[in-house]
């Protein structure tokens, strides 16, 4: 890892997208026309990773992929990003996704083809190194790996993984989904996380501490039309990562992940919108990296 900074990391899974934006989303037996169409490996992974890269300046990324040519071809795209890819490849296929993006609204609907691929614990992968992080986003692997995870400083982990989180119980510093996807919903979780976040997009979203603190916090502005909703939310957990590693409050880290999240929608795909550090201006900036 680097060490310079924030030392940030990502444990996590990578979907093979192709995109396809198209005048409205179709309906039943409908054909629509893409005016563009795109691929890149993405999923909550990598748009993560990418976030924290453009924050921090590094990110380690912890993940499998298919040893087959989409599986290759992820590692080199997301290495061009300048993401740092600790790989396990496994004799399976990459998992794929299709999405169709409203180009009158920016909504998305995504179709997932194929098992989710996570590192494991006993993957020979250098997981001593999170051990050195600052702070680690996890949003896919074996129990193993979550373990070793809690090595960092910070551990924020996505509550996709809900199940996963409860039945291993490590001590989590935040979990964050959607608080309007079912398969986000969050589950009581023994030790009880510092802060459990559940978003609504344009609504802001509504937060809770350890010790039982319940509150809301606002959604940023737009900077103008909302192009594609893709990777809001991984975009807005990196973020949120990021600020409880620098040790930003709450109110900070939910406001600058709010920011995150926000700043996604104005570009085309899952990484062109995304906010790096020298976008950043007020308040959210006087607290340098690592602070």
């Amino acid at each position: 890892m680097s060490t310079g900074g924030l030392r940030v990391a990502v444990v996590g899974h990578v979907e093979w997208v192709t995109f396809a934006r198209v005048p409205h989303l179709p309906g039943p037996g409908e054909i629509v026309h893409a005016a563009d169409v795109f691929e890149v490996p993405a999923g909550g992974g990598p748009v993560a990773a990418v976030q924290l890269l453009k924050l921090a300046g590094n990110c380690t990324f912890f993940t499998a992929l298919a040893d087959d040519q989409l599986g290759h071809r992820s590692k080199l795209e997301l290495e061009a990003m300048g993401v740092r890819v600790e790989v396990m490849f496994r004799p399976e296929a990459q998992r794929r996704a299709f999405t169709h993006v409203d180009a009158s609204t920016g909504e998305r609907t995504i179709t997932v083809m194929g098992p989710r691929l996570g590192p494991h614990g006993s993957d020979p992968l250098p997981w001593d190194e999170l051990a050195e992080a600052d702070a680690v986003y996890f949003c896919a692997g074996n129990d193993e790996a979550l373990v070793l995870a809690r090595r960092a400083k910070v551990l924020v982990a996505t509550s996709r993984e809900a199940e996963r989180l409860a039945r291993v119980g490590v001590r989590l510093d935040a979990v964050v989904g959607s608080g309007r996807d079912p398969s986000e919903r969050y589950v009581d979780i023994d030790p009880a996380p510092a802060l459990v976040v559940e978003t609504l997009g344009a609504e802001g979203g509504r937060f809770r501490t350890g010790d039982g603190t319940a509150g809301e916090y606002a959604a940023a502005k737009l900077s103008g039309p909302v192009v594609c909703a893709y990777g809001a939310g991984d975009s807005f957990a990196a973020g949120l990562t990021y600020a409880l590693g620098a040790g930003f409050s709450n109110d900070e880290a939910l406001e600058f992940a709010s920011r995150c999240g926000a700043a996604q929608l104005s570009g085309r795909g899952p990484y062109e919108g995304q906010l790096r550090a020298g976008d950043l201006s007020g308040p959210s900036r006087e607290r340098p990296p690592g602070a």
